[in-house]
C-alpha cells in the first residue's frame, strides 16, 4: 500500500539531505524511504520503476554505486556499500537481510589497530580492507535475516533460504540454505507450483 501524502512528506523532510543531494535517481512509481539513506552525497543510488525500497542504505565512502532495478522489493534490511552493490529487476529481499561489499576491517591486528581511533576522528583508512562487488541478479528471492558477503553473485531466479549466510556465488535457479549457504537443489523455474511449494513449505521464507 502506498504511503499517504503526509507520511511521504515527513519521510522527505527527515531525509531532505538525501532528497536534495542530486545523488539519487528514482524511477516512475517507485517508493523509497528517504530517511533511511545515509551519506549519499558523493555517491550514486539508482532505482528503477515500480520498486519499493524500505532498506537502510549506507554509503561508507565517496565514489560508491548502488543500483536497484525495476519492480524490486527490499524490506527493512541493510545495504552497506563501499564501492558497488547491484540488485536486478523483480528481486525480493525480505526484512533483516544484510548485504555488504566489504569486510569492514583487516584480519591482521596491525592493520586494524587504529580503526576505532580513526572513527572517533571521522576518518577510516580503507586501503587495507578487502572489498568486492555484490550482484543479485533478476528474479532472485532473498529470505529474512540472510547475510550476503562481499564478492558474491546470486544468479537469476535463485532462492536463498531464511537466515543463510552467503559467502560464495549462487548459480541461477538454485535453492541454497545454511551457514555457509550450500545448494540444496535446482529449481524448475518453469513450474510455478513446485517453486511456490519449495518457497513456502520447505524454506518458510518470509517476503515481507
Amino acid at each position: 500500500m502506498a504511503a499517504s501524502l503526509p507520511i511521504r512528506a515527513l519521510d522527505i523532510l527527515l531525509g531532505w539531505k538525501s532528497w536534495r543531494s542530486g545523488a539519487v535517481t528514482v524511477g516512475r512509481k517507485t517508493s523509497v524511504a528517504w530517511r533511511r539513506l545515509r551519506r549519499v552525497r558523493g555517491n550514486r543510488l539508482t532505482i528503477g520503476d515500480e520498486s519499493i525500497i524500505h532498506a537502510n542504505i549506507t554509503f561508507e565512502d565517496e565514489g560508491a554505486d548502488v543500483r536497484i532495478g525495476s519492480r524490486s522489493y527490499v524490506g527493512l534490511s541493510n545495504l552497506i556499500c563501499f564501492r558497488n552493490v547491484s540488485i536486478g529487476d523483480d528481486v525480493l529481499v525480505s526484512w533483516g537481510a544484510t548485504i555488504v561489499d566489504h569486510d569492514s576491517h583487516n584480519l591482521q591486528w596491525d592493520l586494524r589497530r587504529n580503526d576505532v581511533r580513526d572513527w572517533g576522528r571521522g576518518h577510516k583508512d580503507w586501503s587495507h580492507v578487502p572489498t568486492a562487488p555484490v550482484v543479485i541478479a533478476d528474479r532472485a528471492w532473498i529470505g529474512f535475516n540472510v547475510t550476503v558477503l562481499k564478492g558474491v553473485t546470486i544468479g537469476e531466479s535463485a532462492v536463498v533460504a531464511a537466515c543463510s549466510v552467503v559467502t560464495r556465488d549462487v548459480p541461477p535457479n538454485a535453492l541454497v540454505a545454511g551457514n555457509p549457504a550450500r545448494v540444496i537443489r535446482m529449481l524448475d523455474d518453469s513450474d510455478p507450483v513446485e517453486r511456490q511449494a519449495v518457497a513456502t513449505q520447505e524454506l518458510r521464507l518470509d517476503d515481507r
